[in-house]
C-alpha cells in the first residue's frame, strides 16, 4: 500500500506530484493533466480565489456543476486556499438549491455557464468552465507555477457535505482535511487502491462516495484517473477494451443496467478487475451474472454514510460467500458497535442502532449545534442505521430508524419486506413505506417498480405466505421509477410524502 503521508487534502496531490510528477493524473474529455500539472494548477486556482476574486480564510464556495476535471481543481484550489468547498447536487432547482446556499452562506458559487441560471439571486456567480474569463479558464493561462506553501491546518473545515435528505431536510456535515484524509487511508487499505490501476470516474463528483472514497484516494497513491461526464454503458465499455479502465465505482442500479446491456455480452471486458458497489445490496442474480461473464472481476460493498467521510465498513472480494447480506466490517480508522435507545451495547446478533467513534467523523452539522448534540452521544455518533453484527464482526443493515414502521404498535423493518418482495419474478424494484393509518398508526405499504405483468392481490398474497401478518403489506402502489439520489439511496421520504393523503 502506499502510504498516505501528508495531512491536508491538497497535499496529498502534491506528494504524489513530487513521486510522479510526470504520471498522468486526470483524463477528462480530450484533456489530460500530469500530477505536476494538477499540482501547479491547484496552487494557480487558490491565488485565483484568494487574491483575483477576493475570498479569505473559511468562506464557502459552492460549486454548482457536472462531472469535469474543472470540478475537482475547484475543490483542490478551496483546499489549498483555505478556504471551504460546498458540493450542491447539479439536479437541485428552487427552494432546495437555495436551502444549501443558504444555509451555507456561500460567498461564491462556481457554476457550469448551463446551471447558473437557476441559481438564486444574491449570490455571486462565476462561470467555472466552458466560458469567457472562467475559473478553468484562468488556470490554463501560460504563466510560472507558483510555490506550493506547506503548512495549513488540517483542522479547519476542508468541506461542507450535505446529507442525502433521504429522511429531512439536508444537514452540512463539516469534514475536516483530517477527518478527509483519514478517511482516503481508510479506503486505500480496505478496497486495495494501488497506483497501478486504472479507476474511472462516472458517478456525480458532488456526491462523497465518488469524490473522496475513490477520486481523491486514487490520486493520493498516483493512479491515473479517467472522469466521465455519466456512467453511460457504451463508454465505460471503450475505456475497458482500450486498457483505459480496470476499477469501477457504482450502485446495484447501475451495475444492473450495465449486466443488462445488449454490448455486454460481447464486449471484451476482461480487464475489469475491480467492482465497487454501495447504497444497497447487490441483488446476487446479478453478482452471478457478472461474476459468471467476467470471472476475474472482484467485489467490493462499500458502506457508510457522509458525516463519516463516508467510507464506514467494507465487504471484500473473499468475504461474500455465505454474507451477501452483510456490508463488511469497520475499516481502518472507524470503530463500530451496536446499541440500544440508551446506548448501551447489544449482544451480537441482537438488532439496534449502529454508532462510530472515529478520526473520519465530521465536527458536526454546520449550524445546527441542536442536531449535533443530538447525532453525538458520549463520543460516539448515532448513525441511525438499525443492524445486527455477528460473532465474527461483520455488520449487516437491517433498516434506517426512521424508516422503521410503527404498526399497530409493532416494529416492522421495512428492509424484512422487501427482501421478500425482490424474491417475487414480477417485481423489479420495492421499496416499503409507513403511510399513515387510523386502525394500524402507519399501514406496511409496498411501492413497486413491477416486471412484467403483476397485480396488487397476487403481490399481497405473496408477502402473507412469507411474513408474519403484521409484517405484511396492507398495499400495494405500482410506479414507474422509485426516487433516488445520487448514490443510488431510495428517497423514502419522497414516497412517504408522495402517497401520504
Amino acid at each position: 500500500m502506499t502510504a498516505v503521508r501528508h495531512n491536508t487534502v491538497d497535499g496529498l496531490v502534491h506528494d504524489s506530484a513530487r513521486r510522479v510528477p510526470g504520471r498522468v493524473a486526470v483524463r477528462y474529455g480530450g484533456r489530460s493533466w500530469t500530477y505536476a500539472e494538477l499540482d501547479a494548477a491547484v496552487t494557480t486556482g487558490a491565488t485565483v480565489l484568494r487574491e483575483r476574486y477576493g475570498l479569505a480564510d473559511g468562506d464557502r464556495v459552492a460549486t454548482f456543476a457536472h462531472n469535469s476535471d474543472a470540478y475537482l481543481l475547484a475543490f483542490l484550489a478551496c483546499a489549498r486556499a483555505g478556504l471551504t468547498h460546498v458540493p450542491v447536487n447539479q439536479n437541485l432547482t428552487g427552494e432546495d438549491l437555495a436551502h444549501i446556499l443558504d444555509d451555507c452562506t456561500s460567498a461564491l458559487v462556481l457554476a457550469d455557464p448551463e446551471l447558473a441560471g437557476r441559481i438564486p439571486d444574491g449570490y455571486p456567480v462565476r462561470p467555472l468552465r466552458d466560458a469567457p474569463g472562467s475559473f478553468l479558464a484562468e488556470l490554463t493561462e501560460p504563466g510560472e507555477p507558483l510555490a506550493f506553501e506547506p503548512g495549513r491546518d488540517p483542522g479547519v473545515p476542508a468541506q461542507l457535505l450535505y446529507t442525502s435528505g433521504t429522511t429531512a431536510l439536508p444537514k452540512g456535515a463539516v469534514m475536516t482535511h483530517r477527518a478527509l484524509v483519514h478517511e482516503y487511508e481508510s479506503a486505500v487499505e480496505a478496497l486495495d487502491l494501488s497506483e497501478d490501476d486504472r479507476p474511472v470516474h462516472s458517478l456525480p463528483l458532488y456526491h462523497s462516495a465518488q469524490m473522496h472514497v475513490f477520486l481523491l484516494p486514487y490520486l493520493a497513491v498516483g493512479a491515473e484517473n479517467t472522469i466521465l461526464d455519466a456512467p453511460v454503458a457504451e463508454r465505460i465499455f471503450d475505456l475497458v477494451e482500450a486498457a483505459r479502465a480496470d476499477s469501477l465505482f457504482a450502485p446495484p442500479t447501475v451495475w444492473i443496467a450495465l449486466a443488462n446491456h445488449p454490448e455486454f455480452a460481447v464486449r471484451e471486458l476482461g480487464a475489469l478487475r475491480k467492482a465497487y458497489y454501495g447504497a444497497s445490496i447487490m441483488p446476487v442474480p446479478v453478482l452471478e451474472r457478472l461474476r459468471e461473464r467476467l470471472p476475474g472481476l472482484g467485489f467490493y460493498n462499500c458502506f457508510g454514510q457522509s458525516e463519516i467521510g463516508p467510507l464506514a465498513t467494507v465487504l471484500g472480494p473473499d468475504e461474500h460467500e455465505g454474507r451477501m447480506d452483510s456490508c463488511g466490517r469497520p475499516v481502518r480508522h472507524v470503530e463500530a458497535k451496536v446499541v440500544d435507545e440508551d446506548g448501551k451495547d447489544v449482544p451480537d446478533g441482537t438488532a439496534g442502532e449502529v454508532v462510530y467513534r472515529s478520526p473520519q467523523l465530521c465536527l458536526g452539522y454546520w449550524n445546527d449545534p441542536e442536531a449535533t448534540e443530538r447525532a453525538f452521544r458520549d463520543g460516539w455518533f448515532r448513525s441511525g442505521d438499525l443492524a445486527v453484527r455477528d460473532a465474527q464482526g461483520y455488520f449487516t443493515i437491517v433498516d434506517r430508524v426512521k424508516d422503521v414502521i410503527n404498526s399497530g404498535g409493532v416494529l416492522v423493518a421495512s428492509r424484512q419486506v422487501e427482501d421478500v418482495l425482490y424474491t417475487h419474478p414480477g417485481v423489479a424494484e420495492a421499496a416499503v413505506v409507513g403511510l399513515p393509518d387510523e386502525r394500524w398508526i402507519e399501514a406496511v405499504t409496498a411501492v413497486v417498480v413491477p416486471r412484467g405483468e403483476v397485480t396488487e392481490p397476487e403481490l399481497l398474497a405473496y408477502a402473507r405466505e412469507r411474513l408474519a401478518h403484521f409484517k405484511a403489506p396492507k398495499r400495494v402502489l405500482f410506479v414507474d421509477a422509485l426516487p433516488r439520489n445520487a448514490s443510488g439511496k431510495i428517497l423514502k421520504r419522497e414516497l412517504r410524502d408522495r402517497f401520504a393523503g
